[in-house]
């Protein structure tokens, strides 16, 4: 498909061959689609962050669409699990945050029954 061996080309590190801009725009140089570096405070991805991937090789110039599909793809993928990784980060500090307000709400009619107890104590 895009490769020889149906590949997507072979991936170069990113910088090896001109400085990273961190846009990872598709078509940066002849030959090369980047892939953009990760989002910060997401988990590790599949690996393709921040990698070069070389045309070389390939048999038709028509596969840079099958390429930029496939870096589009996987910076979904990525974007997927950095919003699957915050919404699970999310639901926990919400069951956090539900278990402190309970705690306080007694905490609370606790000391509003010790304090209405001293209060007629003190009146006896």
């Amino acid at each position: 498909m895009s490769g020889p061996n149906g590949d997507l080309g072979m991936p170069v590190e990113a910088g090896a061959e001109g400085e990273d801009d961190g846009f990872g725009e598709a078509g940066d140089r002849e030959g090369q689609l980047k892939l953009p570096l990760p989002l910060q405070g997401c988990p590790p991805g599949d690996g393709n962050w921040g990698q070069v991937w070389s045309l070389e090789g390939t048999e038709e110039p028509s596969s840079l669409p099958s390429l930029e599909y496939a870096a589009i793809n996987s910076m979904l993928d990525q974007i997927n699990s950095c919003l699957d990784h915050l919404e699970e980060k999310n639901d926990h500090l919400h069951a956090r945050l539900q278990e402190l307000l309970e705690s306080n709400r007694q905490t609370r009619l606790e000391f509003q029954q010790q304090l209405g107890e001293a209060s007629s104590d003190a009146t006896h």
